[in-house]
């Protein structure tokens, strides 16, 4: 029933648009032309009306819908028509419908931002909930600062630290294969490549993005990892069947079009006039791109950097297939780790008793990787203020 109810208020909308246009037009021709607003801003107008009325009218039958299965659809179309008619029977030469028209649209948009907001802060406070009561059987400091994780031991031990060690060895590994990568490839498709090249080119590096993470660990674990694993035996290495080096590796190739896409769009913002500026003074090429484009690039460069980085932080099946579940505390590439997100994926699956230690340790380490992705943010915002107060 709400499907015929949305497509019921949709085709009402519809109609109150072709019919409040039609009823401008005919207006504006009576008044040689002379109205406030324009026939299509008319439409626009009733069009908004009906289809908020009507979505109102479907949500006031909810609560009746499971005795009244009828009402839903019933009610959307009567209020889109009641308003959809009231809306046009209020259509005059003086009447401002575009500004009416806009202040809808500023409505629905301020609406959207709270929502959006207090989505977030409702993610937050739950995640804080269960925080504290895990914090109640569960010491903080012996969270934050032992060194072994096991949360199915016996006795349990919920020492975050090896997990923390292993996200940030995994997060480097990544943004080292990553950075240079994506920058040189955005500089070469921003300065370098011709149109054609660059038309075909960009749109096949960009698909690297949409391939799945879970393919990305299939390949990661089946490729990659036995790949190392052979070559470190080869000369005398001991290399973990499955290891951070594998996932870092992969998840750097899964980043590398996030940073080469937004680099590429940040050079190609610089001022042309700069690079003008710049030949003009006798520099080459070369010089112009490290010594003019970069340093105009470099907040924004900056900001797709951080931006992969919170994006290696949160993956998960990557790490999940290429590096496992062994939480160990090391910062050997080569040994086997286990990140934060895992963890929490893991302690999450199957049936769980939620006021236990286990389950409710899920959520520390959630409210532990929300504050680090925020002090991240906030170095991000610093490094990028400073260097564009440096450029200006």
């Amino acid at each position: 029933m709400i499907l015929w109810s949305i497509l019921i208020i949709l085709a009402a909308a519809v109609g109150a648009f072709l019919f409040a246009k039609s009823q401008a037009t005919t207006l504006q021709t009576a008044n040689t032309g002379r109205l406030a607003s324009l026939p299509g801003q008319h439409g626009l107008l009733a069009a908004a009306v009906a289809m908020l009325a009507g979505l109102a009218g479907v949500l006031v039958s909810i609560p009746f819908s499971t005795s009244f299965a009828w009402m839903m659809p019933v009610l959307g179309a009567a209020a889109a028509t009641i308003a959809a008619f009231f809306t046009i029977s209020r259509i005059t030469p003086k009447w401002h419908a575009r500004n009416k028209f806009e202040a809808i649209v500023m409505g629905v948009l301020i609406a959207s931002s709270i929502v959006a907001i207090l989505t977030t802060v409702g993610i937050f406070a739950s995640v804080v909930f269960e925080s504290v009561a895990f914090f109640r059987q569960v010491n903080i400091f012996e969270f934050l600062f032992t060194t072994q994780w096991s949360p199915t031991g016996t006795p349990p031990a919920f020492g975050f630290i090896p997990l923390l060690t292993g996200t940030l060895l995994i997060t480097f590994i990544a943004i080292a294969v990553a950075t240079p990568l994506g920058l040189f490839a955005a500089i070469f498709l921003a300065e370098y490549a011709s149109p054609t090249l660059r038309r075909w080119m960009k749109p096949v590096l960009e698909m690297l993005a949409g391939i799945p993470t879970v393919v990305l660990g299939f390949f990661a674990a089946l490729t990659v990892a036995p790949l190392i694993k052979h070559s470190g035996n080869a000369i005398g290495l001991d290399v973990a069947s499955e290891s951070a080096l594998a996932a870092g590796l992969v998840m750097g190739m899964m980043i590398v079009p996030l940073i080469s896409s937004l680099s590429d769009d940040i050079i190609n913002a610089v001022p042309q006039s700069l690079r003008d500026g710049s030949y003009a003074m006798g520099a080459t090429k070369s010089e112009t791109i490290k010594r003019v484009v970069l340093p105009a690039a470099l907040p924004g460069i900056m900001s797709a950097v951080m931006l992969a980085i919170s994006r290696a932080i949160g993956e998960t099946m990557i790490v999940v297939m290429a590096a496992g579940l062994a939480a160990n505390l090391t910062f050997n590439p080569l040994a086997a780790v286990s990140t934060i997100t895992v963890q929490i994926a893991t302690l999450l699956v199957g049936d769980q008793e939620f006021d236990s230690a286990k389950t409710l340790s899920a959520f520390a380490l959630g409210i532990v990787l929300f504050f680090i992705t925020l002090a991240l943010n906030y170095i991000a915002m610093r490094i990028v203020q400073r260097y564009r107060q440096a450029y200006d």
